[in-house]
């Protein structure tokens, strides 16, 4: 499996590539600023939590990741109602955003019980 740390990178700049094609729409443009911001603070904050401080601080970076990621998927969503000619590839974007946020979850979840047994 590609790093996380790699495969977050590559979301951001396949999100940034697809907003760059989208033609200019105030949608476009609002959505598209907005997954922008999502979708790069997914890798921001997933490479904050591998410099996390304690067990505490990785979880809180990550909980911020499976948001982002939530986020992104909703973005990428409504912008796919607007641009059919480009669905296919919103879809892959749609696919990659929810298996990073199952391996968030995951981690969250694995995260979170070895808090619980401290």
């Amino acid at each position: 499996m590609q790093d996380m740390k790699q495969r977050t990178f590559q979301f951001s700049v396949e999100v940034g590539m697809l907003i760059s094609a989208l033609p200019f729409s105030m949608v476009n443009k609002a959505y598209g600023m907005q997954l922008v911001r999502s979708s790069s603070s997914v890798g921001a904050n997933y490479r904050a939590a591998r410099r996390a401080k304690s067990d505490a601080d990785f979880l809180n970076k990550l909980k911020i990741c499976e948001e982002e990621a939530d986020e992104s998927i909703y973005f990428l969503e409504l912008l796919k109602v607007f641009n059919a000619a480009v669905a296919e590839n919103i879809d892959r974007l749609i696919k990659e955003a929810n298996e990073l946020l199952k391996i968030l979850v995951t981690s969250i979840i694995t995260t979170r019980e070895k808090l619980n047994k401290q």
